[in-house]
């Protein structure tokens, strides 16, 4: 299944259905799961866990050494979740000591052409990132999330489960879970409706969690002030409690409320 022209450290452990096409070079400590296809001139290095069934398009680089200056060569990994895809000209990085020694993405998750992913990175299952978008290091991403293209996100940002990120953003600010986001500065576009429904949400549900942001974002209370009163008027449910606690522990707080498009 090995092209000739591919080079595999003796020392990488490839399961045995895995096909590595010509010119890709995979080095050792790396480790490739059943079923999964790597293409030509694809570079993996030391430190890469591949799934099963996994793509990885032409030009991607996996793994290579975190770009920051605290790194010492400390060995860390890259880890990639079962059917997910890599396309073209992906560059992740693996991680450093400051986390846990490592960049992960999870299961069944796509990741467009020219993305990169710096070190420390931790993306979640189901995750669709569009060409061209640009992670700084130690980014959360939960899972569901979709991010549009050529967005920048800012270094230690989280990004919650089933949110919807504007093509072109700019995201600062943490974005909480269930949300669109949009607009310059980013800011609440509404709950994410239709990604929800797709995933098996109930109108009951949805309309919870869409009370639950008029509270946050469009009562004119402060933050702290709007997650008290959610807490004290809606009753508990887990969209709730996900919410509260992905606010209450934002490290750079959350994006702004609602904005009118300027006239």
């Amino acid at each position: 299944m090995n092209q000739p022209l591919a080079y595999i450290h003796p020392e990488a452990k490839i399961a045995t259905n895995v096909v590595v096409e010509p010119f890709t070079t995979i080095s050792k400590n790396v480790e490739i799961g059943e079923g999964t296809w790597i293409g030509p001139n694809v570079t993996i290095m030391e430190g890469a866990r591949i799934g099963k069934n996994c793509q990885i398009f032409p030009g991607a680089v996996i793994s290579a050494p975190p770009q920051d200056l605290k790194y010492k060569g400390e060995p860390s990994t890259v880890s990639i979740g079962d059917n997910t895809i890599i396309r073209e000209c992906v560059t992740l990085n693996r991680g450093t000591a400051l986390d846990k020694n490592t960049t992960a993405i999870g299961a069944n998750c796509l990741i467009m052409a020219y993305v990169h992913v710096a070190h420390d990175c931790i993306i979640g299952n189901n995750v669709i990132v569009a060409n061209g978008v640009q992670l700084a290091g130690h980014i959360v991403i939960h899972d569901h999330v979709f991010i549009g293209g050529t967005s920048a996100v800012h270094q230690f940002v989280s990004i919650g489960a089933h949110a919807m990120v504007s093509g072109g953003s700019l995201v600062r600010k943490d974005v909480p879970p269930f949300i669109k986001a949009a607009r310059e500065p980013l800011s609440y576009a509404g709950v994410n409706s239709i990604g929800l429904r797709r995933r098996g949400f109930s109108n009951e549900q949805i309309n919870d969690i869409q009370q639950i942001y008029r509270i946050l974002f469009m009562s004119g209370l402060n933050t702290a002030s709007a997650v008290d009163k959610i807490e004290i008027d809606l009753s508990p449910s887990p969209e709730r409690d996900e919410i509260v606690n992905f606010v209450r522990n934002s490290g750079r707080g959350i994006i702004k409320g609602y904005q009118k498009d300027a006239d």
